[in-house]
Parts: structure tokens; sequence; C-alpha cells
């Protein structure tokens, strides 16, 4: 099944899965002589079914996480859960799919508006990453700790996601002074160890804190290719960036008031 990366009427931004709830009445389907078409239908089943999937694996871990409890959460039938997924890991492999599509998107956007300096362009794609997940700790908690227990399939994802990161470090990224093939193994155990420092928060459930990480993993994703004394400017621009953060779409914003009739 192919994701879409539909925008949300409202904001012009693609949800993140886990930022609305299941049952978001914005998405009740009304009955009527004006019906949806039926390909409407399903993807406004399968947007919710992504959100009531994530909450439910957050809050109860993957094992826990029953296909009744997910169809509860969303507001779907067992029926329409089963038209569109095979089953509870194909709805967490499509779910993991479409949220790491929309992070990386959110992350590219980051990088491109940052400008021509590299160095420039790693932070704010970092800024990115952890401002969004902390902003939908649901989400990180389902696509960085749970994924462990939803099966091999799930770690191959993991790996391809992991992979992707591989092009913030593309010209104009300095070559380090390593061989060509040395650079690019590297660039894997940068992404690996700015992996495992963020999933480590999220696990100890210390989302909220992802942000602060900021100055630390910008040295660590810059110094390797500029050397200690750039990389630490970088991690020191970074500290003193208190610029407005960035927010997932949909996500709530604890410093905005409700919208009246929410």
């Amino acid at each position: 099944m192919s994701m879409s990366l539909a925008p949300h009427p409202a904001t012009g931004a693609t949800p993140l899965p886990g930022a609305r709830p299941g049952r978001d009445p914005e998405r009740a389907i009304k009955r009527g002589p004006r019906r949806l078409s039926a390909e409407v239908v399903a993807a406004t089943q399968r947007d919710r079914l992504f959100d009531g999937l994530v909450h439910e694996v957050a809050a109860k871990g993957y094992d826990n996480a029953r296909v009744t409890d997910i169809c509860r959460a969303a507001g779907v039938t067992r029926p329409a859960f089963y038209a569109l997924f095979a089953g509870k890991e194909d709805a967490f492999l499509a779910t993991y799919r479409h949220g790491t599509a929309v992070l990386l998107r959110l992350m590219d956007d980051a990088y491109a508006a940052a400008g021509p300096d590299w160095t420039d362009a790693a932070r704010a794609t970092l800024r990115t990453l952890l401002e969004v997940l902390a902003s939908v700790p649901a989400f990180a908690r389902m696509a960085l700790v749970e994924i462990d227990a939803a099966g091999p399939a799930a770690g191959d994802e993991r790996d391809l996601l992991l992979a992707e990161f591989h092009r913030f470090f593309h010209p104009p990224r300095p070559r380090s002074p390593l061989t060509e093939q040395d650079d690019e193994l590297l660039v894997t155990a940068v992404v690996g160890g700015i992996h495992t420092t963020v999933r480590q928060r999220v696990a100890q459930g210390r989302t909220a804190e992802l942000p602060q990480l900021l100055p630390a993993l910008t040295y660590a994703m810059t110094a390797p290719f500029l050397g200690p004394a750039a990389g630490g400017r970088a991690a020191r621009t970074a500290g003193a960036d208190a610029t407005p953060g960035v927010t997932a779409p949909c996500a709530a914003d604890p410093a905005r008031p409700p919208r009246r009739g929410a």
C-alpha cells in the first residue's frame, strides 16, 4: 500500500501519527445522503488507525496492544481494520513507514532552509528531529522503543531509516581525513550513536528533554568531519539558539491555549 503525504486541511502540513487522537472529531465519517467515496472513507480510517495504533502501542507496549484496542482507540471496526491491514504487525509497519516519511520530509525541509553552510544545515536537521519527536512522545515511543518488539521486519525498516539519514552527510559536508570507505563507515557510526542516544532518553520516559541534547549531538555530528574546534563552535551555537522551536504538524503546543470547542 502506498503512503500519501496529504496535507492536513487546517494546517497545510502532514500530521505525524500520534499527533492527534484516533477519535478526532474532525475526521468523523458523517452519514447522510452526501456520502463520501469509498476511497476517502478508507483513507480516513487508515489515518485514524495510525493514530490509534501509536497511542495504544506507546501506552501498553507492542505485545499488549490488541487489534481490538487499536480499533476502539481509532473508532474503526475490526472488519474495516482487516480491509486495510493483514494484522497488527502489518499495521505497525505501515504506521512506521508513514510516520518516518513525514519526519524525514520535515528534516529535509529544515536542511534545505538552513542555507549552503553544512554546519548550519546539520544543526537545523538535528533540531527538527529532536523537537518533532519531543512534541509527539507517543510516536517517539512507538518508533524508537516498541519497534524492538515488533519483529524482524520492523528491524529491517529501522535499518532502512538509519540508512536514509546518510543523506544529511552528503556534500557540502567536508570529508573526514579517512579513506572514502572509512569515511562512510564513520557516518554510519555517527548516525548509530545519535539514534542510540535519542532512543535511550525516550526509553527512560524523558522524551520532553530531547531538545536539550542538541548541543552534544551537534558536536557528535560535526566534529568528526570539521574537527573539534569547529564542532565546539557549532555546539555552542546550538546551545545559544533561543528561536521558537519546531512542533510536529497537528501536535499540541503547550504554549498555545486550546481552541474553543476543541
